[in-house]
């Protein structure tokens, strides 16, 4: 796993397997880093947001613990090394059908929620990513909805805290 991981680092994304697309693998790293990116949007990558992106990793994609840490140490790399998000947001745009990106944004959201605080900085990677992966704004704002009522987080104590 981790040596298609370092190709598709290599080879930017864009190369193509054989087998007409890219591997799981691939689609993984990009999901992967696209939350480790979310994640560090506040400037660090802390224990709980990486617990996150563990759980989430290893229930979207059938990891174990280890691979889903291995998965997550590769993405983190590929983000701080990236500039850009198109090669990431290109690789879910291309190979997950429409529901599986916005089950990605719900991802998104998930990571960003992590420690019960939306940043701004957050809030405008989400509205980035999903118009990069065309997934709506009404669709964001609905998968949004399903993570904060799925997570119980209060909405209002954070514009009350905001307004402070």
């Amino acid at each position: 796993m981790i040596n298609r991981i370092k190709a598709f680092l290599r080879d930017g994304g864009a190369k193509e397997s054989p087998a007409a697309g890219h591997s799981r693998d691939e689609k993984q790293l990009a999901a992967a880093t696209l939350m480790a990116v979310a994640a560090t949007m506040d400037g660090r990558l802390d224990e709980t947001e990486h617990d996150v992106i563990r759980e989430v990793a290893m229930r979207r994609f059938g990891l174990s613990t280890g691979e889903a840490d291995d998965l997550i140490a590769e993405a983190t790399r590929a983000g701080a090394e990236s500039t850009q998000l198109l090669r990431f947001t290109g690789a879910v745009k291309q190979h997950f059908d429409h529901d599986e990106r916005i089950e990605v944004i719900e991802m998104l959201w998930e990571v960003v929620y992590a420690d019960g605080v939306l940043h701004d900085y957050e809030a405008n990677l989400l509205r980035r990513v999903a118009g990069l992966i065309y997934v709506t704004d009404r669709e964001r704002g609905d998968a949004r909805k399903r993570v904060i009522a799925r997570l119980g987080i209060d909405e209002t104590r954070r514009a009350n805290e905001a307004s402070v």
